[in-house]
């Protein structure tokens, strides 16, 4: 039961590799020509699939990480949430208090 699984787990890998291989643009596919990674991926079952997932596969666009604000200065941001705003803080606990003035 446990060789059927495994055997079903990698024919589900093999698979999901050779489509995303086939459905990659060649524009985007790395380090070889598409066709080749087609052919190592097919005739290389396991192994083939692991490479094109690490050095084939194309790169997902990075953000640049935000840039921390010097020390001295201010952020002219909004508060990320309520709990983060002092006058939101006052006013919560002068209604708490029952002072709806």
């Amino acid at each position: 039961m446990v060789g059927v699984v495994i055997g079903l787990a990698l024919l589900a890998f093999w698979l999901y590799s050779l489509f995303d291989v086939i459905t990659t643009p060649e524009e985007e596919v790395r380090n070889v020509p598409k066709p080749l990674w087609v052919l190592v991926v097919t005739l290389v079952p396991l192994v083939g699939g692991i490479v094109w997932m690490l050095r084939g596969r194309p790169q997902p666009d990075r953000e640049a990480w935000p840039v921390p604000p010097q020390p001295g200065t201010r952020r002219h941001s909004a508060p990320k949430g309520p709990d983060d705003d002092p006058e939101f803080l006052r006013d919560l606990d002068r209604r708490m208090r029952g002072e709806d003035g």
